[in-house]
C-alpha cells in the first residue's frame, strides 16, 4: 500500500507530466522539421530547371514517332505521393516507360533512354526487321490467297507486327499453331527451339537449287513440309520428320537429286512433281503427276 502511494505521489506525477509534455514538443518539432524538408524537396523537384520538358525520339522507321511519344508522355504524367512530379530527371519512371513501350509496340526491339541537361529526354529505339511471315495455323488452298492475314517475323522466329498483303513470293511463309495464336500472335515465337535449324535446312535446300516458299507442320505435328516454289499455288512439297537430323536429311536429298532418274525428272518435269519424301532413312521417295 505504501509503495502504491509513493508511485502516485504529486511530485512523481508532475515529473511524468513534464516528461510527456517534453516528448510531445520534441515530436511536434521533428514533425515540423520533416514537413519543412519534404516541402522544400517537393518545391525544388518542381522547378522547371529539373524537369523534363522535351522528348527527342530517334531510331524509328516504321513505328510512328507520335505513338512512342504518347506512351512516354502518359508515363510522365502525374506525381509520386501527390508531391514529386514524375517529370523530375532524378525520379522519372524510366523502367516503366521502357516496359510500356515494349508491351504496346511489339516492333520495337531495343530501347534506351537518356536525360540531357536535366530537361531533354532522348529515347533511342531499334526495330525488328521483317524477314519472314507467319500466316496462321491453317494452310491456305492457294499461296496467292488475298484473304491471308500474315504477321512479320524476325530472323529468330519472333512475331512482332501485322503485315500488309504481298502478292507473289516476296517473303517466305510459315504456317501452323506451334507458338503463335491466330487471335493475337504478336510478341510470341514460332517453334522457338527448332526455328534456327529449320532456316538452316531451308538455306541448304537453296544451295541445292531448290527454292522453297513456305513451311508448315501436319496436324500430327510430327511431319513437316517445305513448299517448293510455284507461281499460283503452294505446289510440290518436301516431306520430313520435324525431329530428324537436318544435316542427314540434306545429305540424303543431295545424293538422290544428283542420281538418275530423279535428276532428269526434276529438270524436265518439275512442274508435275507432287512431293519428295525424306522420312525413310537414306531413301528418298518421290511422285510426279
Amino acid at each position: 500500500m505504501k509503495k502504491k502511494v509513493v508511485l502516485n505521489s504529486p511530485r512523481l506525477l508532475e515529473l511524468r507530466r513534464k516528461k510527456h509534455k517534453t516528448a510531445r514538443k520534441k515530436m511536434v518539432i521533428i514533425f515540423v522539421f520533416l514537413l519543412i524538408i519534404v516541402s522544400s524537396i517537393s518545391f525544388a523537384s518542381r522547378l522547371s530547371m529539373f524537369n523534363i520538358n522535351k522528348i527527342n525520339i530517334t531510331g524509328n522507321s516504321i513505328v510512328e514517332k507520335n505513338d512512342i511519344e504518347n506512351i512516354v508522355k502518359k508515363d510522365l504524367t502525374g506525381h509520386y505521393l501527390w508531391l514529386f512530379p514524375k517529370t523530375n530527371f532524378l525520379i522519372y519512371p524510366k523502367h516503366k516507360i521502357i516496359s510500356d513501350l515494349s508491351f504496346n509496340l511489339k516492333r520495337l526491339k531495343d530501347i534506351s533512354i537518356n536525360i540531357n541537361n536535366f530537361k531533354l529526354m532522348e529515347v533511342n529505339v531499334s526495330e525488328y526487321e521483317g524477314k519472314y511471315l507467319w500466316c496462321g495455323s491453317s494452310l491456305p488452298l492457294a499461296e496467292s490467297s488475298s484473304n491471308q492475314k500474315c504477321y512479320f517475323m524476325d530472323t529468330n522466329g519472333y512475331v512482332f507486327d501485322e503485315a500488309p498483303y504481298f502478292s507473289g513470293e516476296v517473303y517466305f511463309k510459315f504456317y501452323g499453331a506451334e507458338g503463335p495464336s491466330d487471335v493475337n500472335p504478336t510478341g510470341t515465337y514460332y517453334m522457338k527451339d527448332k526455328f534456327a535449324k529449320i532456316i538452316e535446312f531451308k538455306n541448304t535446300l537453296e544451295k541445292l537449287n531448290i527454292k522453297t516458299t513456305a513451311f508448315w507442320l501436319d496436324e500430327n505435328k510430327e511431319n513437316a513440309n517445305f513448299g517448293i516454289s510455284r507461281q499460283e499455288e503452294l505446289g510440290p512439297k518436301i516431306i520430313f520428320r520435324v525431329n530428324d537430323d537436318y544435316s542427314t536429311l540434306s545429305e540424303n536429298l543431295q545424293a538422290s537429286i544428283f542420281t538418275e532418274p530423279l535428276r532428269s525428272d526434276l529438270r524436265n518435269k518439275l512442274s508435275s512433281l507432287l512431293y519428295l519424301d525424306l522420312r525413310f532413312g537414306n531413301k528418298v521417295y518421290y511422285k510426279f503427276k
